[in-house]
């Protein structure tokens, strides 16, 4: 998903771009911007540049967790399984990041990023669905 994201990031309009970065609370992407709400609200001191360790933790953390949250889901509701994982990768994308970072203040709201960076969130998600889908299906038949 990040060597996808940041292949399109990179060919990104400039101008979307400086929208982006516009956007974010603090100047932070959103793991960072989690990292330093988690110092503000217990006082804990957490490190100003980016990329950090933290903010490298909770990136990963945030598709780790769910990852393993869907490998449970999909045995016990087959329809998570749509579209191989798409299903899966398309509704991280939304309540990730359409809903859950702006209610949580750890981003702006959808209106303040550019269509690109949408778009960038949504195919970035969907191939990590969909990878994740097949590489569950690779396990269950070594099993």
């Amino acid at each position: 998903m990040d060597r996808l994201g940041w292949f399109m990031y990179n060919w990104e309009d400039p101008s979307a771009l400086a929208q982006e970065h516009r956007a974010r609370p603090g100047g932070r992407d959103v793991a960072h911007a989690m990292v330093a709400k988690a110092g503000e609200v217990t006082g804990l001191q957490v490190p100003a540049e980016q990329p950090n360790a933290a903010g490298l933790a909770v990136h990963y953390g945030l598709g780790a967790v769910p990852g393993a949250l869907y490998a449970v889901a999909r045995r016990e509701v087959p329809g998570v399984r749509a579209g191989n994982g798409a299903l899966y990768g398309f509704g991280l994308f939304a309540m990730n990041d359409e809903v859950a970072a702006p209610l949580l203040g750890v981003a702006s709201g959808p209106t303040a990023y550019p269509w690109q960076a949408h778009v960038r969130g949504l195919v970035a998600h969907t191939v990590l669905g969909v990878v994740t889908e097949s590489l569950l299906k690779l396990f269950d038949r070594a099993r």
